[in-house]
């Protein structure tokens, strides 16, 4: 523990020091946070930021859905939210979902009341960490019906962003730097409820088919690459796939300690048991490097990695 419990604010909600990051992650790898603060709401977090000393780091962190953590953990203070947070409220064809709100449980809330919100029904994570990265699949993203979101800035105000503060863009958005987003508002197409709940079933049908939804993954790997036109030139409408260009560099089932490049998806890295930060996050280096060699495609990292490495 690097932190005073004595320069933090006294709060409603939980303080945990020195706490053990690993369980909290998909991929169960990383090292502690020097502390975890819970907000008990809105207020309680506003005030927590408000009073905290500004050379504390602050990293607001959803359900580690998408996270590798070093193994050396994170100095300063990781922010997550919780059960005052996961509020699901639905107004004609407006979706109002708190952070900490599951991206399948708000598909589903939406598609009961006829709203179309489906793609999200197989996004991993909670509704905070979609905004944040753009999520999406088949063909929609969260800029495609995002309306507004509200964060706490670090200096313990409520702001409404709107998705041009938010610059989207393919797997990123642009919130401010330690601003910690508490809802958000999305706009779906209006849908029969039973055709909804048929579609979603089809997808869950599909992803369980083709990606190894039983093992520890964190998702996508890495970003699918733009292709490219024989002139070199990036070719936008060209469907140029990550786990292709993985699979063309010989890196499919590529192992590093207990990571793996899983076997029936090679754009999944995966903890096949004992996997340190630095398996997973070393394998992912190589593959870059060999994709590179192979066909001079940069792949970039959808898994976010943060925190520090263990000192050899």
């Amino acid at each position: 523990m690097t932190l005073d419990p004595n320069s933090l604010p006294q709060v409603r909600g939980v303080l945990t020091f020195d706490k053990d990051l690993s369980g909290l992650t998909w991929l169960r790898v990383g090292g502690p946070a020097d502390v975890l603060f819970q907000p008990a709401d809105i207020e309680d977090l506003q005030y927590f930021l408000r009073e905290l000393p500004r050379d504390i780091p602050v990293f607001p962190m959803g359900v580690g859905s998408n996270l590798i953590v070093r193994d050396g953990g994170i100095r300063g203070v990781v922010i997550r939210l919780g059960r005052g947070f996961n509020g699901i409220e639905i107004d004609g064809q407006n979706v109002t979902a708190g952070a900490a709100a599951l991206d399948a449980h708000v598909a589903r809330k939406a598609a009961a009341e006829g709203v179309d919100l489906t793609f999200l029904r197989t996004i991993p994570g909670a509704i905070g960490g979609a905004v944040a990265m753009n999520a999406g699949c088949y063909g929609r993203y969260i800029a495609d019906v995002f309306q507004s979101a509200r964060i706490v800035t670090l200096e313990g105000e409520v702001k409404t962003l709107l998705s041009a503060d938010l610059a989207f863009a393919y797997r990123n958005s642009d919130l401010p730097d330690g601003a910690v987003l508490v809802d958000a508002v999305l706009r779906g197409s209006q849908g029969d409820s039973v055709e909804l709940e048929a579609l979603m079933a089809a997808q869950l049908k599909k992803r369980d088919e083709t990606q190894p939804t039983k093992d520890r993954t964190a998702g996508s790997t890495f970003r699918n690459p733009a292709g490219f036109s024989s002139t070199g030139q990036a070719d936008d409408v060209h469907d140029l796939k990550a786990w292709k260009v993985v699979d063309d560099a010989g890196m499919r089932g590529a192992r590093r300690g207990g990571a793996v490049m899983n076997e029936m998806h090679s754009n999944f890295l995966t903890n096949a048991g004992g996997a340190t930060a630095a398996d997973l996050e070393e394998l992912g280096e190589e593959v870059r490097k060999k994709v590179f060699k192979n066909s001079s495609i940069e792949l970039v990292w959808e898994i976010k990695r943060i925190g520090e490495p263990t000192t050899p």
